[in-house]
Parts: C-alpha cells; structure tokens; sequence
C-alpha cells in the first residue's frame, strides 16, 4: 500500500518556510550549472553552425588553423582548375583565396584587450557564405584601407563602430560596413581587402583558399585530389569539418560547470538531507501512525524521498527561471585553437533545461534517501510514545 502523493503535496505546503529555504539552496546551484552549461551551448553551437558541406579549405599539410596556415600565391591557378570545383554566377572557378591575421584590439570594458580575427577576403568570400549579410553601410572597395566589421565585435571593442578609424598594422583603416552572418564565427571577424591587407603585413602569400564544389560527390574528389598531390603540400577539408573540430573549446567550459556545479551539489544534498533529517524529528508520531495502521517500511521510504526530490525539482524550476536572463546575452572567449577572440550567445536550450531538473532531483535524491530510511526504520511503538 502506498502513500498518495498529496500526502507529500500537503507537507511541503504546510512547512512552506522550510520547503522554500531548502529549495533556494538548490535554486542558486541550479541557475550557476545551468549558466556555464549555457556559455559551453553557445559557443559550440557557434563554432558547429559555421560553414557549407559544399564549401572546402584548402590549407597547409599539417595545419591545424587557417591563422598558421599558408597556401603561396602561385598555387592559387593551379587549385581554380581542378576538377570538381563549381562556377560562380559569372561563370568564374568559385573560389575565395584568404589572408588571416590576428590584431589585438581594446575591448569597451576599461583595460582589457582581446586579438580579433581580421579576414583578407575578395569580392567573392560574402557569396560563399549564404548567412552573411551588411547590415549597416556598405562592403569595402579593393585596393582601399577600408574595413566592415561585424556587428557582435563592433559592439565588443572600441573604435569599431561604422564611420570609426581602426588602428592596426601600418595605420588606421575606416569602418565602412558591419555585417552578420547568422550564428557562425564569422560574426567575430573584421573583413578587408587581401591584398591590401597582405600589403600591410608583409605577408605576400595567402593563408588557405576556399572553394566551392558543384556536389557532395565532388567534395571527395576534391579532398583527394589536393590530399594526394604530393606537389601542392597541401590538405582539403569541408568548411564544416574544420569549424566542427575548434568546438573542442567548448569542452574545458563544460568541465569547469560540471566541477563547480558539483562542489555546490554537494553543499545543496546536505542542506537538503538536513531539511529532511528536522523533517523526520518532527514527525516521528505521525510516521508511527502511519506504520501502526498499516504502511510498510517501503512506502515510508518511498514518501520521505518523494517528498525531498519535490522540494529540489522546485528549486530546480526556480533556479530554471532565474538563469533565462542571461539566454541571448552576447559574449566572447578565447579559441583556443586560433587564440583569437570569438563573440557568442548564452543559449540556453531546451535539453539543458531538462539537465538542470535532472541534476536538481538528483541533489533531492541524493540529500533525501538517509533521512528517508532512517524514517522507514523508526519503531513503531517508539515513535508513537514520542512527544
């Protein structure tokens, strides 16, 4: 026989005080866990979301990053050419040779400085990303010191607002443009000219060239074709494959949530299991009762443990509730593959929201089965004698 569960409804609302101190001890390591978890989602979500299946880089063998890369200016005929490679509306090879370079930029929080990503591109690069889009001003022109910049590092980092003169390199360059490429990484970028760009840094060659191919079979043919050449020095991997690898920046994020949400779980059980512990003091004749007129040990168990993951699940949903605010708010790390800034959202999801629930009722799990058999084993005529 077992207890109705509004047996345990009517507790909580009765020590309504004790419920609600209990449950906001969870509230606050549920909003952090969910937080941190959040920060992870959204530059993972950043980095995956980048890129075309059709879109190839070309690289460097061994590269591990387009900013270590290097792809020398005279191989650029040789890779418009190969096989497999579509044509752009113009009926051109649709190819976009590009330059990275990293300038360390003052954020618009006081004393602080971040490296950006400034991308030499040609009038080409915004058609092989479909998300990109100006927003405000206009695109640069070839063979001027002319910048766009996008709108998450323009709102991050001074002097990058339109119509502004951004120092780098040999002088300054005008902000002519911001842009937005949906949820990639590119919206942590600064985009000029390459070739006045590899002119201010001295850097005659290009970083990598990324193409376009005409179908999902010619992207193999593709990766093999530049692999196996062993004149070119070079590799192939898909726009996708490469972004998918630098979500490895996401991971020391998540272990830093996980151990810090951990360390205050534990803080939380115990508040929770001391909760409980008063619970079953308090209660001693009325769980003497219940066993006199037939409950076994089981369902006691069971109610008290009921009882103590309902208190954390609200805690949970409290602690739900307090974090959605940050869900949306812009903000940037390091990528530790490329050590330049990349710009995101906190996106808190749905699923995450539903690991946070989990997580709470584990804490109620966990800070509720002791007091919960301690209170099945009670013996019936001592506790019935209790005051």
């Amino acid at each position: 026989m077992a207890l109705p569960l509004k047996y345990n409804l009517r507790n909580l609302v009765v020590r309504r005080t004790t419920t609600l101190v209990t449950a906001l001890s969870i509230t606050l390591t549920v909003a952090v866990f969910l937080t941190l978890m959040a920060l992870a989602q959204g530059l993972q979500s950043s980095l995956s979301a980048t890129g075309s299946p059709l879109n190839v880089l070309v690289m460097r063998e061994g590269s591990q990053s387009e900013s270590v890369s290097v792809v020398a200016r005279n191989m650029l005929n040789t890779i418009k050419y190969l096989h497999g490679i579509a044509r752009d509306p113009s009926g051109n090879p649709w190819v976009s040779p590009e330059l990275i370079v990293l300038v360390n930029l003052p954020e618009r929080a006081a004393g602080q400085s971040a490296n950006v990503t400034v991308r030499g591109v040609t009038p080409e690069a915004p058609s092989l990303r479909p998300e990109f889009k100006i927003v405000a001003g206009r695109m640069f022109r070839p063979g001027l010191r002319e910048v766009i910049v996008s709108r998450r590092i323009a709102r991050r980092f001074r002097n990058c607002a339109l119509g502004d003169k951004l120092k780098f390199a040999k002088g300054y360059w005008t902000v002519v443009g911001i842009f937005t490429a949906g949820n990639s990484a590119y919206n942590s970028e600064i985009w000029a000219d390459v070739d006045e760009l590899g002119q201010d840094f001295d850097r005659p060659d290009y970083s990598d060239v990324i193409v376009r191919a005409r179908n999902a079979a010619a992207v193999a043919e593709l990766k093999s074709e530049i692999t196996n050449d062993r004149r070119l020095h070079l590799k192939a991997i898909t726009e996708l494959e490469y972004y998918a690898t630098q979500t490895a920046t996401a991971a020391p994020i998540r272990i830093f949530g996980i151990f810090i949400a951990i360390l205050m779980a534990v803080g939380a059980s115990f508040a929770a299991m001391n909760t409980m512990y008063a619970a079953v003091a308090r209660r001693t004749r009325e769980i003497g009762t219940l066993r006199a007129i037939g409950f076994p040990r089981s369902s006691v168990l069971i109610a008290f443990v009921i009882e103590s993951v309902l208190i954390a699940l609200l805690g949970g949903a409290l602690g739900c509730l307090l974090a959605l605010p940050v869900n949306g708010i812009t903000t940037g790390t390091t990528n530790f593959l490329t050590f330049s800034e990349i710009a995101f959202k906190f996106q808190i999801t749905p699923a995450l929201m539903v690991l946070a629930l989990a997580f709470s009722a584990l804490m109620g799990l966990a800070g509720g089965f002791f007091p919960a058999w301690r209170a099945s084993h009670e013996s019936i005529v001592t506790a019935l004698r209790s005051s």
